[in-house]
């Protein structure tokens, strides 16, 4: 099997359109293209939705697998894309079940809210698919 060279996820697949471009499913990387290495990674900020118990943090991060490895926690539940700007507005709307810092009641409204941003796509292969997505445009 061979993963692809950006995310390391997917094993390249013909695209839907089937003329023999191949891709990787989950993050959408071209076989054969390669990010270079003299460039900087795109900055892709991530709000984080994180299951400890009966409570969820609500933080956010530019290097999420790196944050995330420093939190004490049983589940991703969810990213979306945002910075301190779209938290601070998470934490605002969930704030009455603030439990303290950034950690919240894991009550069914903040459940639901974190199920529908992760819809059926893991976390990891969105945040694989936007940091694909800001290399391209970057190079476009």
């Amino acid at each position: 099997m061979t993963t692809c060279v950006l995310c390391g996820m997917g094993e390249p697949v013909a695209d839907a359109a089937g003329i023999g471009i191949r891709a990787c499913p989950v993050c959408g990387w071209l076989v054969g293209d390669v990010p270079d290495a003299d460039l900087p990674r795109p900055r892709v900020d991530v709000v984080y939705y994180l299951r400890w118990e009966g409570r969820i943090k609500i933080g956010t991060s530019a290097q999420p697998r790196r944050r995330l490895a420093a939190i004490r926690h049983e589940e991703l539940l969810a990213f979306e894309p945002g910075d301190r700007v779209v938290e601070h507005s998470r934490h605002v709307q969930f704030a009455h079940l603030r439990e303290g810092g950034e950690w919240f009641r894991a009550d069914a409204e903040l459940v639901s809210h974190a199920a529908a941003l992760a819809g059926a796509t893991p976390p990891w292969h969105r945040h694989a698919r936007w940091v694909a997505d800001a290399l391209r445009r970057n190079v476009s």
